[in-house]
């Protein structure tokens, strides 16, 4: 069973690594975030069925205080539902600068003529768990279920949608539920919103894109040597 008490609804690269660190050390945690989804593949069914309407929070969700950044913040509106009473974490961020930190992770990943999507394609020839982690996000970002379903290509078109989305969240969650908050306003208007005490030392900080870059790069040069390594070995053999 799940007992989430926080529901994260901010875009990704809006701080949402930092957000799971800081209410993790809150007492929040653990904090479910994508890179969950990364670190093992086989929850890319548990998304797929929940895009398809049925909501398998209890068996995502097992062990977790909180969740932040997609693909929870996707379903921020069935959440609020399933939890109602979690309050709600609305990161937000200077669209202007979110866009291109946006672009340059997801975007470039799916779509980008960058090394991020050709390792990303690569591995996606060899491992199918991987490909069909990739066309997760393809259809929760591009798709016509997608956060981004109007278009991707030009910026204005990122940055209307993505305004759209931070409007809609104030409009459906309960204002006594909702915190808006920028990573930069640091510990004081989240520990109030949460009703707990301010840490002694500064909000940790993660670097959401680094960290995004390397995980995605970094697993399909592993998968591609041990792909390497197995063939190798078989023709050896």
């Amino acid at each position: 069973m799940s007992d989430i008490k926080v529901i994260g609804a901010g875009l990704p690269r809006t701080g949402t690594l930092t957000q799971k660190l800081a209410l993790e050390q809150l007492g929040f945690g653990p904090a479910y975030h994508w890179v969950n989804v990364i670190a093992d593949l086989d929850q890319v069914e548990l998304w797929n069925r929940a895009l398809d309407g049925d909501g398998p929070w209890d068996e995502v969700f097992a062990g977790h205080a909180s969740t932040v950044d997609w693909p929870g913040g996707y379903f921020y509106r069935e959440l609020i539902d399933a939890y109602p009473d979690a309050k709600v974490l609305l990161s937000v961020r200077d669209p202007e600068k979110w866009e291109p930190s946006f672009r340059e992770t997801i975007v470039d990943m799916c779509h980008g003529e960058s090394l991020i999507r050709l390792l990303a394609s690569a591995r996606g020839e060899i491992d199918p768990r991987w490909c069909r982690y990739l066309a997760l996000v393809d259809r929760m970002f591009w798709g016509p279920q997608g956060t981004f379903a109007r278009g991707w290509v030009e910026p204005a078109q990122l940055i209307e949608q993505a305004v759209a989305h931070n409007e809609h969240v104030k409009a459906v969650v309960p204002a006594e539920r909702l915190l808006v908050w920028e990573v930069g306003e640091g510990w004081e208007p989240l520990c109030e919103f949460l009703g707990v005490a301010v840490p002694g030392e500064p909000l940790p900080h993660a670097n959401d894109r680094d960290t995004f870059l390397e995980r995605v790069s970094y697993g399909a040069i592993d998968a591609l040597n041990a792909w390497r390594e197995e063939r190798a070995a078989a023709a050896a053999g």
